[in-house]
């Protein structure tokens, strides 16, 4: 049985993580979801990429606390430094990452989808919120860095601090999700709401380049991230679909994007 189950699907690759119920993560099934990322970026047919849960009650409750409570702390840091490695990996990959959180997503599970680029949320299935303090230690999977950075300092503390855990609802207010969306027929708005950055819709290389320039960018200082951005917008000056979307416009028609 594969921890991480990876299809592809209308231009879509599809990484559900798998161990139900609570779908937590050990250091095996974070080695599958490194070579989801790899397969992923190699995979011509793959455009946008959709992270998610197996079942309907979790995206993911973290990692494993069985895991955790009989590891020596040598096992631990380095289970900790190879997660890092591989959300950094998915983060840095130049294809959109959308996390599809189909039940509570606490702990590691919200580190896992603060890593994703843009999360979306099943109304009513579940929670959001990094509660490591109740276990006395602190989010070690990018969660104080990426929750910082997405909602500010001071607020990122408190929800850490606190250990609370909010709603969907309360998460998009806070700005943690980006949309939730109805119970009912859920997947199918999400897979609907992905394909629309797949090419013919659009051009996959240039908003998978909107989300390296943005990553890299923030990360460096102004002119540097000024630099990133041209560098990136050469590439895609080069490409079929840029040549597409310009004669398209020249000729008044919809243009027609192949992702290359």
């Amino acid at each position: 049985m594969s921890l991480v189950e990876y299809s592809v699907k209308d231009g879509i690759a599809i990484f559900e993580l798998n161990d139900p119920p609570a779908n937590t993560y050990t250091y095996e099934m974070m080695q599958e979801l490194d070579h989801c990322i790899l397969k992923a970026r190699m995979d011509e047919k793959a455009h946008v990429i959709i992270l998610t849960g197996k079942g309907d009650k979790f995206f993911s409750a973290g990692a494993n606390i069985k895991m955790l409570a009989t590891a020596n702390p040598v096992f631990k840091y380095y289970f900790c430094l190879h997660a890092n490695e591989t959300l950094t990996r998915l983060e840095q990959t130049p294809k959109l990452v959308i996390a599809a959180l189909n039940g509570h997503t606490v702990g590691g599970g919200l580190e896992i989808a603060l890593a994703a680029d843009i999360r979306l949320a099943k109304k009513d299935a579940g929670k959001v919120g990094l509660p490591e303090v109740t276990l006395g230690v602190l989010p070690g999977t990018g969660g104080t860095q990426r929750l910082g950075r997405l909602v500010g300092k001071s607020r990122a503390i408190e929800m850490m601090a606190t250990g609370k855990l909010f709603s969907f609802e309360e998460g998009q207010t806070l700005g943690i999700v980006n949309h939730v969306l109805e119970a009912n027929g859920f997947w199918e708005k999400v897979m609907e709401y992905a394909r629309q950055f797949t090419p013919p819709n659009k051009a996959s290389k240039a908003v998978g380049r909107i989300k390296r320039s943005v990553c890299s960018g923030v990360e460096v200082p102004f002119s540097e991230g000024l630099a990133i951005e041209r560098e990136l917008q050469q590439q895609l000056f080069m490409s079929e679909d840029a040549k597409e979307g310009l004669n398209a416009y020249v000729e008044k028609r919809q243009p027609i994007f192949k992702g290359q």
